[in-house]
């Protein structure tokens, strides 16, 4: 009883410490991938679209594809390209929401600090990435559940092989709600 007690609290230990969600790395930790400069784009110097990983994210073998496809996602949501937004999501997510739905939803967002904390295989050929940014907008413009001008976001973004390419799927029903926070 006494083995199988303590094998049991040691694998618990363990677990938790494997699967425990990653503290905010130090510089050195993480590292910064240059998107284009947004002059190029057309767009304001003023937001960094660049995606950082923890250690544990950039050993995953998808890590650079992963990271590719979140700087193009917040590059075009920061410059309001809704074109440059439907390449790196599913068509299943962007018939979800239309060109006038999602200018709108955009208009005044910006986000920054983007983090990926964790990239795990799911089921077929999909990744659930957990992300961590922080966006900032009107206070007209947050979400209804949560008016601030400032919302630190922890998600995870499921994304699928689709023709070849890695891109953002629809949202998994049923998933964890992502984490909000005043900044």
């Amino acid at each position: 009883m006494v083995v199988v007690l303590s094998v049991t609290v040691g694998g618990g230990l363990l677990a938790r410490e494997i699967y425990r969600r990653p503290d905010q790395p130090a510089d050195d930790a993480s590292i910064a991938v240059s998107t284009p400069s947004p002059s190029s784009i057309g767009a304001p110097a003023a937001v960094d679209d660049d995606v950082r990983m923890t250690d544990d994210a950039k050993r995953h073998p998808q890590a650079d594809a992963v990271r590719r496809v979140l700087e193009k996602y917040f590059t075009a949501i920061n410059t309001k390209q809704y074109a440059q937004w439907t390449d790196v999501v599913t068509d299943e997510r962007a018939a979800a929401q239309t060109q006038t739905d999602w200018r709108r939803g955009v208009r005044t967002t910006k986000d920054s600090d983007a983090l990926v904390y964790r990239i795990e295989r799911s089921s077929g050929n999909s990744l659930r990435v957990l992300v961590g940014f922080t966006s900032r907008q009107a206070v007209e413009d947050a979400p209804l559940f949560f008016r601030e001008p400032c919302i630190k976001w922890r998600l995870v973004l499921p994304m699928v092989l689709d023709n070849k390419a890695l891109k953002i799927a629809a949202a998994v029903d049923g998933g964890p709600p992502p984490e909000h926070e005043k900044c």
